[in-house]
């Protein structure tokens, strides 16, 4: 075996496990956003995912040889930093933080009297 062939090799066992660990990276970001538990966690998760599937396209690249998935990648990163901002901002004028839209928490004590002396 000489270096060319290692090179070769090495490089091919670096992309299979670095393809490995992207997709485990994605599933595990995938649950953290189906578990939540906030918003923010979400949004956060949501970033990572982009991020994640950035390197996933990164690395086809690598292994394709194609250099149209670099740009592909840089579209990507702006579509993801655009949705983050947005989600922040979203987050910012909502001011609720701690409930979760998905689940919904317990109507607080103020607000449930509030509402039954209405009644």
């Amino acid at each position: 075996m000489n270096l060319l062939q290692f090179s070769d090799l090495f490089l091919d066992v670096c992309l299979s496990i670095a393809l490995a660990l992207l997709c485990l990276a994605l599933l595990l970001t995938v649950a953290r956003i189906w578990k939540g538990p906030t918003l923010p966690d979400r949004v956060l998760g949501l970033d990572v995912l982009t991020s994640s599937a950035i390197g996933f396209i990164a690395v086809i690249g690598i292994d394709t040889g194609f250099t149209l998935y670099v740009d592909i990648a840089i579209a990507l990163g702006l579509v993801g930093f655009l949705a983050t901002i947005s989600f922040a901002r979203f987050i910012l004028t909502r001011g609720d933080t701690e409930r979760s839209p998905v689940y919904g928490a317990p109507e607080p004590a103020d607000l449930r009297a509030r509402r039954e002396e209405d009644e």
